[in-house]
């Protein structure tokens, strides 16, 4: 399949997390028949929730084999491992905390007290990624990753104008000034990210619209890290009607 890239727009953003949590399960139980097993990607941020709370409120939600499912995460925050800022402790709370996801499978960045360093946490989460890869990846393919979109056009923690942005190793990267608090943080890099057979992204809002008009006219990753974002498969932009605002009418599909 060649890699294409949509844009499906949804009244609201109430729809869009009902939609994305409904496609999400589809689609996961369809990998699983088809290989045995699932790799999704999860990250942070208020879409996030909504998806996951969407995905755990489904009625189809234990028609998914939950023990076939290996869980990662795009970025986490440098904190302590019970801190409310942990991406993996909110994803918990959402969904994982409430599916039969097995202990084995669920991969989470090392936290502060877990291990003496950020630099040792970022070389332990690579020495994983590894260990799961096929042939001479450097990390899984993934077969759904979820990504929210940051008004400035930021994915996981990777920003515009950073260097991080452009670094194509190693597959975790380490940031120490975050715009967005808290200042340290993990982040896969954009070819680890890509490695996705199918990448995601929920943008709702119209804080969102600039940004994602700006990465489907061709901006660079450098000023909009979101255009730098392409699955192996497809790449998908799950939006409301506010964040679609600046989209091109050819661009929006009518269906997935």
């Amino acid at each position: 399949m060649t890699n294409e890239r949509r844009v499906l727009v949804h009244p609201d953003k109430e729809s869009l997390g009902a939609s994305v949590a409904a496609r999400f399960i589809t689609k996961i139980i369809d990998v699983i028949e088809e290989q045995d097993y699932a790799s999704i990607v999860l990250s942070g941020g208020s879409v996030s929730t909504l998806v996951l709370a969407a995905i755990n409120h489904s009625g189809a939600r234990d028609s998914v084999d939950w023990s076939k499912v290996s869980v990662w995460w795009a970025d986490e925050r440098w904190v302590g491992a019970d801190d409310a800022d942990r991406n993996d402790r909110q994803n918990g709370v959402d969904l994982l905390d409430h599916i039969g996801v097995l202990p084995e499978n669920v991969h989470r960045f090392k936290a502060v007290g877990e291990v003496e360093s950020i630099e040792e946490a970022a070389s332990a989460y690579i020495a994983e990624l590894k260990a799961h890869a096929q042939g001479d990846d450097e990390s899984p393919r993934f077969d759904i990753t979820l990504l929210g979109v940051g008004p400035d056009g930021h994915v996981a923690s990777l920003f515009p104008d950073k260097p991080q942005v452009g670094m194509t190793e190693p597959t975790v990267l380490t940031i120490d000034d975050s715009p967005k608090p808290p200042p340290e943080r993990l982040t896969l890099s954009l070819p680890a990210i890509n490695n996705s057979q199918r990448v995601w992204m929920i943008l709702a809002g119209a804080e969102k619209a600039s940004s994602l008009g700006l990465a489907l006219a061709g901006a660079g990753a450098d000023q909009v890290p979101v255009a730098g974002v392409k699955g192996r498969k497809r790449t998908v932009f799950f939006v409301d009607q506010d964040a679609a605002a600046e989209v091109p009418e050819q661009l929006i599909a009518s269906t997935y």
